[in-house]
């Protein structure tokens, strides 16, 4: 297959964000065309104006739609598509110059119709994005799930950065509307249809992730609640190491009680724990206070996921409801 490339890029009123995606795009040392599709999720704040700069330095299409949701929005972006390889972005994201260039070479020397890849942290990111980004991609936290190729079997790519090929997404249908867990659902999808997906590790975005504490615990506790849901669409794909969080919190409640009757070592086992997490986040980051933020991180994460992934558990087993019936806000209607 001759590789045509198009970016699919949902936004929703962050303009500046966008820029910034753009921006790194045009300094991409891949020589050959390749398209960039925008696609404006009602916005109340667009991103036209930014999006026109780059007329005649991109090959860009600006298209504006009533609010969906992003899978849905991708799914419209690439039905527009001129290219027959879709890279799909978020736009907090920034690519390093190479990325490109990467992709096409992973491709040209093993094909599969759908990828993706890692996230890292740029240097000018804060503190707390860094903290979280460690918490996040970390095989200690995560497992590798979101792109460590040492400990992942089969991956699943995450739409912030992943490729999918014109010809799976005709077939398969695209995302669907929960949000989140679109693309844990796609990738699903995609296998069941009989195409392969891979990890390529060197084809890495700078996910910006825009969050603070407060927003970073609702983003999780929305991923702990969809699990279940996913785990009932797709029952083959349910594991145990799903339960880690929502059984490291209650381990650690337990942990705490057992150390007010004078018996620690439940207690000195989560210690040497976050001891070794420390020490990973240290050497990874090289920075002591992004380290400790790294361990506040973890709580957060593990503490929403895990109570998210409990409270959808008891749902879903007990309710006879549809889950869109039950859990309302994590699914939007779809326009296009």
């Amino acid at each position: 297959m001759q590789l045509s490339f198009s970016f699919i890029i949902p936004v929703y009123n962050r303009p500046e964000e966008i820029r910034e995606l753009l921006e790194s795009l045009c300094k991409q040392t891949y020589t050959k065309r390749f398209e960039v599709v925008i696609v404006e999720d009602g916005s109340t704040i667009p991103s036209d104006s930014v999006s026109s700069e780059y007329n005649g330095i991109l090959e860009i299409s600006y298209f504006q739609k009533p609010n969906s949701g992003p899978g849905d929005s991708r799914n419209y972006g690439m039905r527009l598509a001129k290219g027959n390889y879709f890279i799909v972005l978020d736009s907090d994201c920034i690519l390093p110059p190479e990325y490109l260039e990467r992709v096409e070479k992973s491709l040209e020397k093993e094909f599969v119709h759908c990828y993706g890849g890692p996230d890292a942290a740029h240097d000018s990111f804060s503190d707390i994005q860094k903290a979280i980004n460690y918490a996040m991609t970390s095989f200690f936290t995560t497992g590798g799930i979101r792109g460590s190729k040492k400990s992942i079997n089969k991956f699943q790519p995450r739409s912030f950065n992943m490729g999918i090929s014109k010809e799976t997404f005709n077939t398969v249908g695209g995302y669907g509307n929960i949000h989140p867990g679109e693309d844990p659902d796609l990738t699903i999808r995609i296998w069941n249809k009989g195409f392969t997906t891979k990890l390529i590790p060197e084809a890495y975005v700078y996910h910006k992730r825009r969050i603070d504490w407060h927003k970073f615990y609702v983003q999780v506790n929305k991923f702990g609640m969809v699990r279940p849901i996913l785990n009932k669409w797709h029952p083959q794909t349910a594991k145990l190491t799903y339960w880690f969080p929502s059984l490291f919190c209650f381990g650690f409640i337990l942990a705490l009680g057992f150390s007010f009757l004078g018996i620690l070592w439940p207690l000195v086992l989560f210690g040497i724990y976050f001891f070794i997490l420390f020490v990973d986040a240290l050497a990874k980051t090289r920075s002591f206070m992004i380290a400790l933020l790294a361990l506040f991180a973890t709580g957060i994460q593990f503490l929403g996921y895990g109570y998210g992934f409990l409270k959808s558990t008891v749902h879903i087993t007990f309710r006879k409801s549809a889950p869109q019936d039950i859990f309302p806000k994590l699914f939007f209607k779809t326009n296009s």
